[in-house]
């Protein structure tokens, strides 16, 4: 089960963690981390496999409005404690075989960030997007070119 589980995550599986702006936190941004495997509505026993196996996350129905004869369905674990206590040391025992393992270390080092309420600062925050910047698709963070980041930035000293 566990190699299965490897190499269903290996092929269709995503850590992600994105930043979003949030008025109700402290900087204006919220920090978003989630494992996510998204398949077919005829694959959907293989999300629910996932969901026994681990005893967290949920199931959701992606309904979809394009040529495609069915919905989509998204296996999500976003909370921090059921990444930290499950998802994570899974993954640590039970190695990616992919491109996917460099996503899955930032994503678990982000997670200890988050745990320990680093995402709480600005500097933190700041931590947290360049290491987002370095995973998945590696597309720059528009925390760190927010207006309201840069100017806030501290400047850097020129000697002469």
């Amino acid at each position: 089960m566990k190699g299965w589980i490897v190499g269903f995550t290996d092929g269709e599986g995503c850590f992600s963690i994105s930043m979003f702006r949030n008025k109700t936190t402290k900087f204006g941004w919220q920090v978003f981390p989630e494992f996510v495997i998204t398949q077919g509505k005829k694959s959907l026993p293989a999300l629910e496999i996932f969901q026994n196996y681990f005893s967290c996350g949920k199931i959701y129905e992606n309904v979809r409005y394009d040529n495609h004869k069915e919905y989509l369905y998204r296996y999500c674990v976003r909370s921090i404690a059921d990444l930290r206590e499950k998802i994570i040391p899974f993954f640590q025992e039970n190695r990616l075989h992919t491109a996917k393992q460099k996503d899955f270390e930032i994503f678990a080092s982000v997670i200890e960030k988050i745990h320990r309420k680093d995402h709480l600062s600005e500097s933190g925050l700041r931590v947290i997007a360049r290491k987002i910047e370095q995973m998945n698709r590696k597309k720059k963070s528009t925390f760190l070119e927010s207006p309201e980041t840069t100017r806030r930035a501290p400047q850097k000293r020129v000697k002469i």
